[in-house]
Order: structure tokens, then sequence, then C-alpha cells
């Protein structure tokens, strides 16, 4: 990755990578790229180049990577965390489309017609990120047009993901689409689900916060969910799925 759009993508941040953290990532830092689904075909020597294109940096949870209207060049693998695709209307109401796990990219990818003034990203969790240019990434696609066939494969399934949301916006009530945001992310034993705020529930099913409060407090009525500060526990699960189907 070229200093220039290094540079210009850092000015788009406030504070500065962990030196410590990163001096613990870096030496896995091509076996990482080399795992990522995308790059499964490169060489040896080909990840080596790749290596060099990217510089490694962290993020902590909560830092905003780049916001809505922001245009600096650069394509973003996650390594380690996961980060909070949204986008936001003209009234500034926050719509959350997409979490990303690692081992995936976002960023400015212009030749595949994504681009970061589409939307914003924020770290959910500590995040360690390799960073390329557009243009770095766009040389690539060039040379080695598996990696742009399963870039698409990866945006196509995103793209699934964010109209079964439009469709649940669209036909789902609030209970129903809290409903099943909150089974997807009951994944811990005990059904535990933590660290989200009511405001981050209401941009996840496109909601108001007060109306996410008053939704939970009748989850809880109901003896379908358990409430603690920033901790939620859901007691019966096959209650809360029936709610899917409620009118």
């Amino acid at each position: 990755m070229t200093e220039a759009s290094i540079g210009r993508w850092f000015k788009v941040l406030s504070g500065q990578p962990s030196s410590a953290q990163l001096a613990a990532e870096l030496p896995n830092k091509r076996e990482y790229l080399h795992k990522i689904d995308i790059f499964q075909d490169l060489t040896a020597d080909e990840i080596h180049a790749l290596d060099e294109m990217t510089t490694m940096t962290t993020m902590p949870k909560g830092r905003v990577i780049y916001r809505q209207e922001d245009s600096a060049e650069a394509l973003f693998l996650l390594k380690k965390g996961r980060v909070r695709l949204s986008r936001f209307s003209p009234n500034g109401k926050k719509l959350e489309f997409a979490t990303l796990a690692p081992g995936t990219f976002f960023g400015e990818m212009p030749m595949l017609g994504e681009r970061m003034r589409n939307a914003q990203a924020e770290a959910l969790d500590d995040c360690t990120l390799c960073v390329m240019s557009a243009a770095d990434i766009e040389r690539m696609v060039a040379d080695k047009p598996k990696i742009a066939l399963r870039m698409l494969e990866t945006l196509g399934r995103r793209l699934t993901d964010a109209e079964a949301r439009l469709e649940d916006l669209a036909y789902r009530s609030v209970p129903a689409r809290l409903a099943a945001l909150l089974l997807r992310l009951s994944v811990a034993p005990g059904g535990a689900i933590e660290g989200l705020t009511h405001q981050e529930l209401g941009d996840a099913v496109g909601a108001y916060r007060e109306t996410i409060t008053k939704t939970l407090d009748e989850f809880q009525e109901r003896g379908l969910v358990e409430l603690g500060r920033r901790r939620l526990r859901i007691v019966d699960r096959a209650g809360l799925a029936a709610v899917l189907d409620e009118e």
C-alpha cells in the first residue's frame, strides 16, 4: 500500500494503533492472508507480495473506521474482531445492514460497485485489520480474476442478507424483528446476550430506542427474556420464536 493512500486513510481516524498489539499480530500476518477465501489460489510468492502491499493496524472497540461521507480509498481485511456496517437516512436515522466476522473484507472497491461513502464501518470489538489501497487490489484483481469472482460471491451473500433485512422491515412488526434478532444473537450458553444497548438493538432492526425498551419490557412480562444492565438472557426460546408468527 502506498504511503500516500495510507496517510489519507489514517487522517480519517483519531489515535494510533497499539504497537504492542501489532507486535503480537504481525508474525502470523502471511498465514492469515493465505487463509482468507479470496486469496486461497495465491502462491507463496504472491502471498509475500500481498504482505508487502498491506499495512496492519488495530481499532479499539467503538471506533468508527470510516464514515458514510468519507472518500479514503482503502480495502480492509478483517483479521480479528467484528465490524458493523450501517447507513444513515437524510434525517440521521441509523440502520445496521451487516455485521462482519473475521476473515472477510470491506471498504472501497469501485471496480465491484462497493464504496465507503455508501456506509459507515464501526468496530464492535477490538479489531485487527490489514489495509490495502484500492489501486493495489485493482491490480491484483486484474492479474487474478478468481479473486474478483470470490469477492463477488461474498458481496452477493451480503446483498442477500441485506435484502432479507429489508423484507423484515417491510413485512414484520418491531416485536417480530426484535425476536428474530435476539434468536440470532443468542449463541452463548444459557441464551445470554451481552454488551448491546437498546439503541444498538434499535439500529439493527430499524426501530427507535424507546420502542425497543418498551418491547423488551413486554417480552420480560411475558416471561420470554430476563433483562439486566447491557445484558439480556432468553428464558423461553420457543415462546420468543412464536413471536415471529404474531401479527
